[in-house]
């Protein structure tokens, strides 16, 4: 058994520990009212779109996402937050470099014996959720059930989907076609950019991620009956019917809490993947961290 494959199925029990772990985050946590930026490369950047989305919407604060190379230099926050799994990633310890003095900042991450811990001035460490694999799964989600916690969130019903979505069938047919879209509204666009990358690394899939309705604008061009299109969420009016019409697998779950719909996701990637003979825990040119010499390069976080 691949290591991701023991690592997705243990997510429900690791959201567990992530909510029970905020009470005691909280103090280094975003407080209500503060501007924050949120930093990440990779699958860290797409979950910092998600809370970004998420505190902003429940009105604590102005926030802002960036991939950390991307960081507006002169733009002010009260609080800058990283997300990196290894505590290694370059671009993130470069940005934290560039912000002590200047700003707080606190570091999500999975490792306590990285350099993150160093340069960040407060941590969390999420080490439960730490993953053997390439591909991030459980640290991810972990970092955004205690982000979700923390703003607020009941995550029971969210720990009661994912533990059915760890194991029910992948939809009928999916496993069988060669294009997939995903898409998502407000911080669900953020799932949908993460679920696409996980089909990228883990089955070497065509897969594309949008704002649900900008799927209209262009995008829906290449659905066809070789395609599948996945909803994170509830999707807009009317856009569900008309993309059926072109024949693809349409997936869309509103009633079950988009984050643990995600892990249905990762299981169909690794799967295609495997199908393909291909190693979903080493993924084809990429490492567990990027350590670069220069910042121009890219990569996983």
């Amino acid at each position: 058994m691949e290591f991701v494959t023991e690592e997705i199925a243990s997510q429900p029990g690791c959201w567990r520990r992530a909510v029970a772990l905020a009470e005691s985050a909280a103090a280094v946590l975003p407080r209500p009212g503060e501007r924050v930026a949120v930093l990440g490369c990779g699958t860290s950047w797409f979950m910092a779109q998600a809370y970004a989305s998420l505190r902003e919407g429940s009105g604590q604060g102005e926030t802002d996402a960036f991939t950390a190379t991307e960081l507006p230099a002169d733009r002010r926050y009260d609080r800058v937050v990283t997300i990196t799994r290894s505590g290694t990633t370059t671009e993130v310890l470069a940005a934290l470099t560039r912000l002590h003095g200047r700003v707080p900042t606190v570091s999500l991450t999975a490792d306590p014996n990285t350099p993150v811990m160093e340069r960040s001035d407060e941590t969390v460490v999420l080490d439960f959720a730490d993953e053997r694999s390439v591909v991030q799964t459980r640290f991810a989600t972990s970092v955004l059930a205690l982000l979700r916690t923390h703003l607020g969130a009941d995550l029971t019903g969210a720990i009661a989907d994912a533990e059915t979505t760890v194991t029910e069938p992948l939809p009928v047919g999916a496993t069988e076609r060669r294009q997939f879209t995903y898409l998502g509204t407000g911080w669900t666009i953020g799932l949908a950019n993460e679920a696409a990358l996980k089909m990228r690394e883990a089955s070497l899939s065509w897969t594309e991620a949008y704002p649900a309705m900008e799927y209209r604008h262009g995008p829906m061009s290449i659905t066809d009956g070789s395609s599948v299109v996945w909803f994170l969420g509830t999707p807009p009016n009317g856009l569900l019917d008309e993309v059926e019409k072109f024949g693809a697998l349409v997936v869309c779950e509103p009633a079950r809490d988009p984050m643990a719909e995600l892990i249905r996701i990762q299981r169909l990637a690794v799967e295609i993947g495997a199908g393909k003979g291909l190693d979903p825990d080493r993924p084809r040119n990429l490492t567990r961290s990027v350590v670069l010499d220069t910042a121009s390069d890219s990569g996983k976080a």
